[in-house]
């Protein structure tokens, strides 16, 4: 079922060479046609804001629209196999996260592989989740957020873009390496979790810069530490959480661009060198930058080698933690 689809056409247009900016490329063997781009998660969240950003500039390049289709729902997994059944023609992309390897460890019922159905164009972006507080709570620390989940186990509710994402997971670890009970609420992205955390309907979150950052700022929620093993050059005062105590605690977010498997070996190529080019635009890094995020562009070899560590990290993580495939 198609749910909550939006569609937004991010027109291309040919800018003058002369002027130092993009200029359409000489071959029109490829493309020559819109682009669909299937974002797997609800619009406004940090997976679709930096797919729609990512894409209006490589849609430039290419000279061709790229159309941004939303196909929410069951963890991704609804986008991800509409992407994976999908003609290897290059004119269907997926975005792929970080939470896409957790998912397919946790779940054994899977259409399709992100080895064997995907080929995996390039990494676009890297960047930590934040763990935010509604103001509500009476946490000013992370000692102070597992101080309050422990007095009053099973009280505290975080919100994810759902089941086996890597919000999830994240909040998994945490209240095993804490020792508490919290409750975890699945959403069908993460923007709809974020709405509600706003609202003061979930107490705590692990949400996306590119989202969160400007909420912070205007006092709407407030940033306990980051995710990832080191701080956040946008926001340096805030401590990583294994600084305050949880050693070893890191969960890595990225986004990344997908092609179905059968894909001419020319066409991920121009897909990659136009990705490439896009993500070493200076405004698009500083913009990414500024959301949090730092652009990647790497080779579709390095992408996959990622891919494919992820897989092997998390199904050792969940085997540790007691996670078993469902």
């Amino acid at each position: 079922m198609r749910t909550g689809t939006i569609t937004v056409v991010l027109m291309a247009f040919t800018l003058c060479a002369g002027k130092g900016a993009l200029a359409q490329p000489a071959s029109t063997a490829y493309p020559n046609k819109p682009i669909r781009w299937i974002s797997p998660f609800a619009a406004g969240g940090g997976t679709d804001l930096t797919t729609r950003l990512v894409a209006q500039r490589i849609s430039e390049v290419v000279g061709q629209p790229i159309v941004i289709d939303n196909r929410v729902g069951a963890s991704g997994n609804i986008g991800s196999e509409i992407a994976a059944r999908a003609p290897a023609d290059g004119y269907t992309l997926l975005t792929i996260t970080a939470s896409h390897p957790l998912n397919q460890v946790i779940n054994e019922r899977l259409s399709y592989d992100l080895l064997r159905d995907f080929v995996h164009v390039t990494q676009m972006t890297t960047q930590p989740y934040i763990l935010l507080v509604h103001p509500s709570v009476n946490a000013h620390s992370v000692k102070e957020l597992v101080a309050v989940a422990r007095a009053a186990p099973r009280t505290l509710h975080y919100g994810t873009a759902g089941v086996a994402t890597l919000q999830h997971f994240g909040g998994v670890m945490f209240a095993q390496m804490t020792g508490t009970e919290v409750m975890h609420v699945p959403y069908k992205g993460g923007a709809p979790a974020l709405v509600d955390l706003l609202g003061g309907r979930l107490q705590f979150f692990f949400g996306v810069p590119v989202s969160t950052i400007p909420l912070i700022k205007a006092g709407r929620l407030r940033a306990l530490a980051v995710t990832s093993p080191k701080r956040s050059a946008v926001l340096p005062d805030l401590p990583s959480i294994a600084e305050t105590g949880l050693t070893g605690y890191a969960v890595d977010n990225w986004y990344g661009i997908g092609a179905p498997a059968k894909t001419p070996r020319e066409t991920v190529s121009r897909l990659h060198g136009a990705a490439a080019r896009a993500l070493q635009i200076p405004e698009l890094r500083e913009r990414l930058r500024q959301d949090g995020a730092d652009a990647v562009g790497n080779t579709t070899a390095e992408f996959t080698a990622i891919v494919r560590g992820d897989l092997e990290r998390w199904r050792k993580q969940a085997r540790e933690a007691g996670i078993k495939p469902e």
